[in-house]
């Protein structure tokens, strides 16, 4: 979300060959939720992974509790590693007083991942400290760590069991942060059983209150493999704001590599 983060698609839908559906290799029975909810996410990320690079373009609509709407526009470029974790570069288009803004964000599986935000008003780069990843990002309900790309073993899991969601049957899996800075306590993700997509997650905070609420749909599939939201929204369920992502135009093989498109460097040059 992502995975902040993150995001795979392709430029083209199609539907004439779709990903077999799911068959749990684990007895259902005799496995610990533990290994049930590591299992689900562990083929979760193996369905989103070999898209190489992408880029996508978005529409955020922020939202008061009183219903005032504010409009960005912005771009994504993703990025995967071999051997460590995705880059993902955001770049805001619109409006002009935040054009050029960009946030950068390296995942790594063993260690703490990097953001560097890229403020263009005061043109200044500046690293986003762990500890301080709980904050908003340029005003919305999605913090820097909620874009920070989704690596499986930064997490541990709790597989809670099936119920009605928006497609038929989805799994729910609790989701809990390893790193010390986390602003979660833990997610509480419904996937359906079929695809392993995500329909909703539910952010309890480190006061154990349900925070916000991040809801999927629309999903499409591209490349005949990836299925990919085309509307995100987050709420936040203690101001009563909201923040919703209207994703489009997904570009895939873009010949992108880390020291030219993903570098610290190269967020100045990003707009």
């Amino acid at each position: 979300m992502l995975t902040l983060i993150l995001l795979t698609s392709g430029a083209t839908q199609t539907l004439l060959a779709q990903p077999a559906p799911w068959q749990p290799t684990l007895d259902m029975a005799a496995a610990s939720p533990a290994e049930i909810g590591q299992a689900i996410f562990t083929e979760a990320d193996r369905r989103d992974s070999g898209y190489g690079d992408l880029q996508v373009s978005l529409r955020m609509v922020l939202r008061t509790a009183r219903g005032r709407e504010t409009e960005r526009e912005l771009r994504i470029k993703q990025l995967e590693v071999p051997g460590d974790g995705d880059m993902v570069l955001a770049v805001f288009d619109a409006p002009a007083n935040i054009r050029g803004t960009a946030l950068l964000s390296h995942g790594h599986p063993q260690r703490e991942d990097d953001q560097w935000l890229f403020l263009s008003a005061m043109k200044r780069t500046k690293k986003i400290a762990s500890r301080n990843k709980t904050g908003s990002f340029v005003g919305s309900e999605f913090s820097f760590e909620d874009l920070a790309p989704l690596e499986i073993a930064k997490y541990t899991y709790a597989y809670v069991g099936q119920e009605a969601c928006a497609t038929a049957q989805c799994y729910v899996v609790d989701r809990f942060p390893v790193d010390q800075y986390s602003g979660y306590l833990k997610h509480r993700i419904w996937l359906d059983t079929e695809a392993l997509r995500i329909y909703r997650i539910d952010y309890t905070n480190k006061r154990e209150q349900l925070e916000k609420r991040l809801e999927l749909d629309g999903y499409q599939l591209y490349a005949d493999q990836f299925y990919k939201p085309d509307y995100m929204r987050m709420q936040n369920l203690l101001n009563g704001r909201s923040t919703d992502l209207h994703w489009f135009d997904y570009q895939f093989n873009n010949q992108f590599t880390a020291e030219r498109d993903f570098s610290v460097n190269s967020l100045r040059r990003a707009r």
